[in-house]
């Protein structure tokens, strides 16, 4: 099983960004997949003004300071292992490209990333729309947090495995998802929902609860407990590859 992921999100500012964005999907994004392990990669265009399940306000931000506020954009890669991305780990490695790569990566405003490995995954209906698991889907939802008490960790762990994955086997739309821990970065988990477009989150997603009042009460109660990194959960659609 692929179980690797190195996941960043930042900004962008207007001036140049045409120019950053040739560079990132012509030149940076096959270098990276020239890499031993790597096998595959997306980038994505986080959507404004999203309708996020559950009561308005539930969503708790981390107030820390120092953990960076970028999330308009997220570059996703996959690997064999979270050792794809190691030797040299991400900051070495762009530490060591040349003059004209790191320019264009200065340019990201607010970035945060973190590698991460593979907790647990569940297909959806449209399973049959992936190639492979390292093709990453037109429209995902991503959301990146911290539990917010060590005492918390247990029924996150159990939400996970025994609601929320096998609830996406039967959600319309959905292909995918993916439960990740970090390896390295400021969030310790993830989850990556994968689905045949943002159109088909936001119709099928968002209320997919309301039939089971019992299992909405659960995932309020562990939702309200968690603390999300800034702009967290984001629902973007993917800008590359392009779509057919």
């Amino acid at each position: 099983m692929n179980s690797g992921f190195w996941i960043s999100w930042y900004n962008l500012p207007e001036q140049g960004r045409d120019k950053y964005l040739a560079w990132l999907h012509d030149s940076y994004i096959p270098m990276v997949l020239k890499r031993p392990g790597v096998l595959g990669a997306a980038h994505y265009a986080s959507e404004s003004n999203v309708r996020i399940s559950g009561e308005a306000g539930r969503l708790r931000a981390t107030p820390d300071p120092n953990v960076p506020q970028g999330d308009r954009y997220i570059l996703v890669f996959g690997g064999a292992t979270p050792y794809a991305f190691a030797n040299p780990a991400p900051s070495i490695y762009h530490a060591g490209l040349p003059a004209v790569d790191r320019k264009m990566l200065a340019m990201r405003i607010g970035e945060r990333s973190n590698v991460m490995a593979l907790e647990g995954m569940a297909y959806g209906p449209e399973a049959k729309a992936a190639k492979d698991d390292m093709t990453f889907m037109p429209g995902m939802q991503m959301g990146s947090f911290n539990a917010g008490a060590i005492e918390d960790e247990d029924e996150l762990m159990d939400w996970y495995a025994t609601w929320r994955l096998p609830c996406m086997e039967k959600l319309p739309g959905c292909v995918r998802i993916r439960k990740l821990v970090s390896v390295s970065g400021w969030a310790k988990h993830a989850v990556f929902y994968e689905f045949v477009s943002v159109d088909a989150r936001n119709q099928k997603f968002v209320d997919h609860e309301s039939f089971n009042p019992e299992q909405e009460a659960w995932t309020d109660k562990v939702v309200r407990k968690l603390v999300h990194a800034p702009g967290s959960p984001n629902v973007a659609r993917r800008i590359w590859p392009a779509s057919s």
